[in-house]
């Protein structure tokens, strides 16, 4: 019989021992789980802000996170998802050793069956019966030796990686104006803008450590245009609630204005761009008028933010996933850089075309990472491009592919038509993420042999006939670059869990069974090693990170880039551009005229709403790792559909009830309502994140045809009543 002391505990347990605090020698007073053994410095590993983060560990375990007072981007703010990242370390669903069909077996089988299928299909098939698709969360050392051992050592055709979802318009864009990739401006220069425009942009939920930015933003504009009635929205001076792609005509409406009232900069336009006479020309039937008709919003207010950006000293357009989730996102990109240059706000602080990047390195893998274009913004179709990378790696010119291949949205068409047989997917969850889902489950069902690296179970793993299990954030050193350029460090605080490994040292093992390792990674150890050499091969190139060491992003607290190896300036280059002179063969921005076309996938009676789709802040991508996370899955744990409350009453929907979303593709079910005006009538609203309510079971096969990028946020849709 126990002691009556142990009963008389238990019955009036108040849970003190949950409760206890201690003291933080920097935090002070602190719940005494989470008070580590150390702090950690690093980088945020989820979206583009790129916060720094302290990582505190006690013992072999991550117990908190805090944002870093001394990093130049938060300034010692988090969001949700940062201030609970360290739960993703220790999270349930972590996998932990290589799982080949199903049945847990060793690294060296696991990697010799990897090998020898390989080598088996490409022997029978040609370098084309194989494809890599891969991610924008390993750091820049891994992508970096990824694209080398995918190009070089496998010699492959196709590879590709999830960024073309989220930010190959933006990527495409640049280079139709300016000539190569990269964003121009910094996140001060939100802060300084006279007048900001925001496209398709809802920071508030998608990037929430720029907020302050606009906070701090008190002289300024602030102009908002989005479909929906947004958080950033709703911090807006002028909310323009634009239908859904209008986007293009709403641009067209405001140079119109510009060059009507001679708001436009004549100065830079010749000295600058080329293309003027032909933009004027083709915005003349944009009218006030017709675009506020179009657009569905207030003429006065159209008129208004053209003369707050014309008139304004510092004016910016900010953009993500609004923008460049489209068919046309490529040629949207492009005519908002039109619109800063022909108003000379480009390379001054407060201005330019900045797009922010979604994923936490995507930036680092368009620099580094051979896909669609090879290391350094080098084009696989220039000669001396390819010479260049020959001669730094001492390589044969002839084993550098002279195109790109395949990208994502081709990759998976190959493989239903049966010409890519295997696929090795890398740290994404293409089963929930791509568009039209079924075609996507068609086409993986149709490989003969699938092989995905990642941290945690998910619906693509489920898929694979070979499982090798990653290190994740927190588990592996190297480096993120984020939507400024800045560089900043990723530190290893824990082992990873079991067996699992980081993609580095996974991919220098690979190379040893190719017997290329010595050739591709000569003495390469450490993530530090790939950089070193990245430095190199990126010095004189526009992402110039010859200037950048690891001691340096320390000393700093990040670099951006450019930075030349005699570069003093602290931090690096806040802006590009600075001098009028842009990456085209002679110099000269080109100004882009641009005509939008109707969306494909029109409301009809059987499809009567127009479905858009979105993030929460609680959560990320397709929650494989925010999923784990028990305070912000209890904050979002499941999907929700918004609908305005005049279709809710021809519905004879309340919020809370459970519906059916159908599309042409497929159904969504259950779904909860959610009546709100923030979405307007004959239009609604679902996140994306969710496997269980997949969005992408609803979104078409349109891709934009210049990037490759999908379409995700126009489609339509019924809605449907479920009865209990």
């Amino acid at each position: 019989m126990k002691p009556i002391s142990q009963l008389l505990r238990r019955l009036v347990d108040h849970g003190g021992d949950r409760y206890t605090y201690a003291t933080d020698p920097r935090f002070g007073p602190t719940h005494a789980e989470h008070v580590p053994d150390q702090w950690v410095r690093t980088t945020c590993g989820y979206c583009s802000v790129g916060c720094g983060i302290l990582l505190g560990t006690k013992g072999d375990r991550a117990v908190a996170c805090k944002g870093d007072p001394d990093h130049p981007v938060n300034a010692g703010r988090l969001c949700p998802k940062g201030l609970s990242e360290h739960l993703t370390i220790g999270a349930t669903g972590r996998l932990r050793t290589p799982m080949l069909g199903k049945q847990p077996v060793s690294w060296d089988a696991a990697l010799e069956a990897m090998v020898d299928e390989f080598t088996r299909l490409t022997t029978a098939h040609g370098p084309e019966a194989v494809a890599v698709i891969s991610t924008g969360q390993l750091v820049t050392e891994e992508f970096y030796a990824l694209g080398k051992l995918v190009r070089l050592g496998l010699g492959l055709v196709h590879y590709c990686g999830n960024t073309t979802l989220c930010m190959a318009s933006a990527v495409s864009g640049y280079k139709l104006s300016f000539g190569t990739d990269g964003p121009p401006s910094s996140y001060d220069d939100l802060a300084l803008a006279d007048c900001l425009i925001m496209i398709g942009a809802n920071v508030a939920d998608n990037h929430p450590l720029l907020v302050p930015r606009l906070m701090e933003n008190r002289h300024g504009t602030l102009v908002v245009a989005d479909p929906r009635v947004t958080k950033t929205a709703m911090l807006a001076d002028i909310h323009l609630a634009v239908r859904p792609r209008s986007d293009i005509t709403l641009l067209n409406g405001i140079i119109r204005i510009l060059f009507e009232e001679d708001l436009v900069d004549h100065e830079f336009i010749a000295a600058h761009t080329s293309g003027a006479s032909a933009l004027r020309a083709a915005v003349d039937a944009y009218t006030v008028e017709h675009v506020a008709a179009e657009c569905g919003i207030d003429a006065a207010d159209l008129v208004r933010v053209a003369h707050a950006f014309g008139r304004a000293e510092r004016a910016m357009v900010a953009w993500t996933m609004g923008v460049n989730h489209s068919v046309q996102g490529t040629e949207t990109v492009a005519l908002i850089n039109t619109l800063c240059l022909i108003t000379g706000n480009i390379g001054r602080p407060g201005t330019g075309p900045f797009s922010i990047t979604g994923q936490c390195n995507a930036m680092g893998t368009r620099e580094t990472g051979f896909t669609g274009s090879m290391p350094g913004y080098r084009s696989f179709d220039d000669p001396a491009h390819r010479l260049e990378l020959a001669n730094l790696w001492g390589i044969d010119e002839a084993r550098i592919p002279t195109d790109r291949g395949r990208a994502y949205p081709d990759i998976i068409n190959a493989i239903v038509n049966g010409r890519v047989k295997a696929l090795w997917v890398i740290g994404t969850n293409p089963v929930v993420s791509f568009p039209n889902r079924e075609v996507l489950e068609f086409a993986l069902g149709r490989l003969e042999f699938l092989v995905v690296s990642d941290g945690f179970e998910t619906p693509t793993t489920e898929m694979a006939d070979l499982v090798l299990p990653a290190a994740i954030w927190g588990e592996k050193d190297g480096t993120f670059t984020n939507s400024e350029r800045r560089v900043s460090r990723v530190r290893k605080a824990v082992e990873p869990p079991g067996e699992a490994r980081s993609d580095f040292d996974v991919i220098l093992d690979i190379a040893d069974r190719l017997g290329v390792r010595d050739e591709l990674f000569p003495g390469w150890k450490v993530p530090e090693d790939a950089f070193e050499e990245w430095r190199v091969v990126s010095r004189g190139r526009p992402c110039d990170y010859s200037g950048i060491t690891y001691e340096r992003i320390e000393r700093e607290g990040g670099v951006q880039w450019p930075s030349v190896e005699a570069d003093t300036a602290p931090g690096g280059t806040p802006r590009l551009y600075t001098d009028g002179v842009f990456n085209t063969p002679d110099g000269r921005a080109r100004l882009r005229s641009v005509e939008p076309t109707p969306i494909a996938d029109q409301p009809r009676p059987q499809y009567p709403f127009l479905l858009n789709t979105g993030r929460t802040v609680e959560h990320w991508h397709t929650r494989t790792k925010t999923g784990k996370v028990p305070i912000l899955e209890r904050l979002a744990p499941e999907a929700w559909v918004e609908i305005h409350p005049d279709d809710a009453d021809r519905l004879g929907l309340r919020a809370g009830d459970s519906v059916r979303l159908r599309s042409s593709r497929g159904s969504v079910e259950p779904v909860a309502v959610r009546v709100s005006a923030t979405v307007r009538p004959g239009e609604v609203f679902l996140p994306f994140h969710y496997d269980e309510a997949c969005a992408n079971r609803l979104t078409p096969s349109e891709f934009d045809p210049i990037s490759r990028e999908p379409n995700y946020k126009q489609s339509a849709v019924a809605i449907e009543r479920l009865h209990a």
